[in-house]
């Protein structure tokens, strides 16, 4: 996206000379300034998480029993 700003004198000299020192450029600098002010996007949640069902009757508490069992193998 491109966005056009108009700033007075003494903010585009401001702008500039925190660029340099950054050794970044005006137009980094004000994206990263612009990005910081805006909320953060919301955490994706993953709705097929926990969608299965136990078959054996047995949950997660009992994994290391059912690992130690052979859980899965033929």
């Amino acid at each position: 996206m491109t966005v056009t700003l108009h700033l007075d004198d003494a903010v585009a000299e401001a702008l500039a000379a925190e660029a340099a020192r950054r050794g970044q450029t005006a137009d980094e600098l004000a994206a990263a300034l612009l990005a910081a002010q805006l909320p953060k996007a919301p955490r994706r949640r993953l709705t097929f998480a926990a969608m299965g069902a136990s078959t054996s009757g047995r949950g997660a508490a009992e994994a290391d029993e059912m690992l130690a069992e052979g859980f899965g193998r033929d």
